[in-house]
C-alpha cells in the first residue's frame, strides 16, 4: 500500500495519520500492543550499570589511555547510549511506566550515561515533530535553511556535519514556532541531576571515566554508522513517501528503532513491540521502501554527491533535491 504522502498547506506530512486509521479499521487487534512495558526499565538500569563499569575502567586507567578510551567509545559506548536514546524516545511517550512522573524519572536515568542533559530538552520538542511532521516552522528534526546551504553535497562538509550533529540540532530550536517552553521545572531537574553525576563520575572515578562517557554520547548521535539512523527516518530515498524504515541487524542494538513507520503510525506502541505491528498489519508495510543497511546509507550519504541536507522530506513547499539511492 505503497501511496503518495498526504499532506497539508502548512507541508506537515498526514501519511501517518491516515494509516493508523486504517490499520485500526483492518485490524483492531492491533489495540492490544499499546502497552506500557517495564521492561524497558531493567534495561535501563543494565546499561546504566555497564556504562559505569566501562567508565570506571577507563578511569582506573588514566588519560594517558585517551586513545583506547576513543576506541572503546566508538566500538561499544556509541551502542550503549544510543540504545538509551531509544529508552529516552520511549520514556518521553509514556511507553515505560504507567505514571507520566515515573517515565520522567526513567529518561533521566537513561540520560546519565550521556554525561549531557538531553532528555528533558528532546522531550519538549519531539511531541511537535510527531504532530508537525517534516514542517519548517515545527519540526526540529528538518535542517535548518542555512545548515543545508553550508554543508551543500560536499563529502568533508556532510562528515563534519554529522560529527557535529549534536550542535546542528540545537541550533534548529531557536527557528520553531508554537513550541513547549524548554525551561521547566523537569530541565532543571535533568540539569542538576546530571552535574551531579558528572561531579561524581569526575571525583570518584577520575576524569578519564568521564571522557569516555562524553565520547560515548557523542559518537552515538553523529559520525557513526549509528548516525545513518537521522538519515533513514525521513531523508528522501525514493519519491512518494516521508518515512523510511531500517529492517537490518542493528535493530538489535538499537532497540528497533529502525521501525519508523511503525512507530509514527502507532507512538503508544513500545520498541519491544514494533515487530508485531508490522506483523499483524503487513499488508500496510511490506510494499513500504526500506533501507536494509545504516553502514552502506552511512556511507553513501557522505560520499555521494547526490545526497545533501535537502534530501530531507522537509516542508514540502521547499524545493527538495534528487530523491537518494536506495541502500540495499
Amino acid at each position: 500500500m505503497n501511496m503518495t504522502v498526504p499532506v497539508t498547506s502548512l507541508g506537515v506530512d498526514r501519511s501517518h495519520v491516515e494509516r493508523r486509521k486504517a490499520i485500526l479499521a483492518a485490524h483492531p487487534e492491533v489495540a492490544s500492543l499499546m502497552v506500557r512495558d517495564i521492561r524497558t526499565f531493567y534495561l535501563t538500569a543494565g546499561i546504566f550499570a555497564l556504562q559505569v563499569a566501562i567508565a570506571a575502567w577507563m578511569g582506573h586507567l588514566g588519560m594517558s589511555y585517551w586513545w583506547a578510551t576513543l576506541i572503546l567509545a566508538y566500538c561499544v559506548g556509541a551502542f550503549a547510549n544510543h540504545a538509551m536514546f531509544v529508552i529516552i524516545h520511549d520514556s518521553i511517550h509514556n511507553a515505560v511506566f504507567e505514571s507520566p512522573t515515573l517515565n520522567k524519572w526513567n529518561a533521566i536515568l537513561a540520560d546519565l550515561p550521556n554525561a549531557f542533559p538531553t532528555a528533558m530538552g528532546f522531550r519538549c520538542y519531539h511531541v511537535k515533530h510527531h504532530s508537525h511532521l517534516s514542517s519548517y516552522d515545527y519540526d526540529a528534526d528538518v535542517p535548518s535553511d542555512w545548515e543545508a546551504r553550508m554543508v551543500g553535497n560536499v563529502w568533508w562538509r556532510k562528515a563534519l556535519w554529522l560529527f557535529f550533529f549534536p550542535v546542528m540540532q540545537l541550533t534548529r530550536i531557536y527557528r520553531l514556532k508554537g513550541t513547549v517552553p524548554i525551561w521547566g521545572q523537569w530541565t532543571y531537574i535533568n540539569f542538576a541531576v546530571i552535574a551531579v553525576f558528572d561531579a561524581a563520575v569526575w571525583y570518584f572515578l577520575g576524569g578519564n571515566a568521564l571522557f569516555y562517557l562524553l565520547a560515548s554520547f557523542w559518537f552515538s548521535v553523529g559520525l557513526h554508522p549509528l548516525g545513518a539512523r537521522w538519515i533513514q527516518e525521513h531523508y528522501a530515498a525514493w519519491p512518494g513517501q516521508g518515512t523510511f524504515d531500517y529492517y537490518g541487524p542493528l535493530n538489535f542494538f538499537a532497540l528497533n528503532i529502525g521501525y519508523h513507520n511503525e512507530h509514527h503510525d502507532f507512538q503508544e506502541i513500545p520498541w519491544t513491540l514494533l515487530p508485531k505491528l508490522k506483523a499483524m498489519a503487513p499488508e500496510f508495510y511490506d510494499d513500504l521502501h526500506a533501507h536494509k543497511s545504516w553502514l552502506k546509507l552511512f556511507l553513501d550519504f557522505i560520499f555521494n554527491p547526490r545526497y545533501s541536507l535537502h534530501s530531507r522530506t522537509e516542508n514540502f513547499a521547499h524545493e527538495a533535491a534528487a530523491p537518494m539511492t536506495p541502500a540495499e
